[in-house]
């Protein structure tokens, strides 16, 4: 099976024995317990895999002590805590080895961040470097099969998205996805004391799905499903911090008539959104084209910055009269802005509102034919 170079395995290289914990988060099935085996190779006889869906393992780093933990890494100088988010207090733990145990590389992969965020953060203040691993990204895609291939890729990718094993598993897309969307993607949200009612949190992701590259209002949302405002916040919150969905602030700062409350909502990746809908036909076929090429470039442009720390906030416009602008991005208090157009050919106006109001250093379209300078 081809082996994809994660963009990320330079950057936790160089963070290796620096003194400070190593945090890796991402949703499940998103390769990082791969990324972790080929960082860990050059360390085959210094390094120790500890996995928390054991439950001897659980219970051995629940408020251990430093005896217990040189117990448990025999020696070793690198050790892995894996799903880490299933050990309670996790944080103090991984305070011990960074305190008591320099001389040891700990690093803690997790699927799910609310819970092992809220338990790290404190303990960890100045202790801890921490990532996120995302689906395949454009580039990683494009180094593993070429830019020519990856480009006739991109209609299949819209479709089926940027999973890992959707990727090198051809034929079995379909398959992948519906298993992954089934129960297993969300077993961190479920799991949840929050959570009392999973239907209606399948419901509210359904609703997101059809309602992609629009505006969402909670209020809508609770009146659709039946459930207060605060339920739709929470749940939402939930499933951004479990890697499904994440949302994107509206800009609002000059305009009296500028949107204010709404939110747009996108998939990390378009193939879980299709599975949740279990509409995986051609985009010939599709009314949802501009939507999924939308949610694409969002979601690419998202990894594109992470993965290079660049610092700076995303927004999209839009007023009242229906004036809107896709996709925009302050940083130092300068602002682009970009439309997207899966028609290269489409006709396509920056309001002379917005650009009086915010005056951006550029305005762009992004179409088929130059994505690549977006997300590259």
């Amino acid at each position: 099976m081809k082996e994809i170079a994660r963009d990320l395995l330079p950057g936790l290289r160089e963070r290796l024995f620096g003194g400070k914990a190593v945090i890796l988060l991402g949703a499940r099935q998103t390769g990082k317990t791969t990324l972790l085996r080929i960082l860990l190779r050059q360390y085959s006889d210094e390094s120790v895999w500890l996995n928390a869906d054991r439950p001897e393992i659980r219970t051995m780093l629940t408020e251990a002590s430093v005896a217990t933990l040189r117990q448990l890494t025999g020696g070793k100088r690198l050790v892995v805590i894996d799903e880490a988010q299933r050990i309670k207090n996790i944080g103090l733990t991984l305070k011990l080895f960074t305190d008591e145990m320099p001389e040891i590389q700990v690093i803690a992969s997790g699927s799910s961040s609310f819970e092992l965020a809220n338990q790290i953060n404190e303990p960890l203040t100045g202790r801890k470097w921490e990532y996120q691993l995302y689906p395949v990204s454009w580039s990683e895609l494009e180094n593993a099969y070429g830019m020519t291939d990856a480009a006739q890729q991109l209609e299949t990718r819209l479709v089926y998205g940027m999973y890992p094993e959707v990727i090198v598993r051809q034929g079995m897309e379909r398959e992948i996805l519906l298993s992954l969307s089934g129960s297993y993607l969300y077993k961190d949200v479920f799991e949840f004391r929050g959570v009392r009612k999973p239907e209606i949190l399948w419901q509210l992701l359904q609703a997101l799905a059809l309602q992609l590259g629009s505006e969402v209002s909670y209020n809508e949302l609770s009146r659709m499903l039946g459930i207060d405002k605060n339920t739709v916040s929470n749940y939402l919150d939930l499933m951004e911090k479990s890697y499904i969905i994440f949302r994107l602030m509206p800009l609002s700062r000059n305009l009296r008539n500028e949107i204010t409350s709404n939110r747009k909502i996108y998939f990390y990746d378009n193939g879980i959104r299709n599975a949740v809908l279990e509409n995986f036909s051609p985009l010939k076929l599709r009314t949802d084209v501009g939507a999924l090429w939308e949610n694409f470039l969002v979601s690419e442009r998202l990894k594109y910055r992470q993965y290079r720390a660049l610092h700076g906030k995303s927004y999209f416009w839009r007023t009242k009269s229906r004036q809107e602008i896709d996709y925009v991005e302050e940083a130092d208090g300068r602002f682009n802005a970009w439309e997207f157009k899966w028609n290269a050919s489409a006709r396509t106006r920056f309001h002379q509102s917005f650009v009086e109001a915010y005056q951006p250093v550029s305005t762009n379209v992004v179409t088929p034919d130059n994505f690549r300078t977006f997300i590259c």
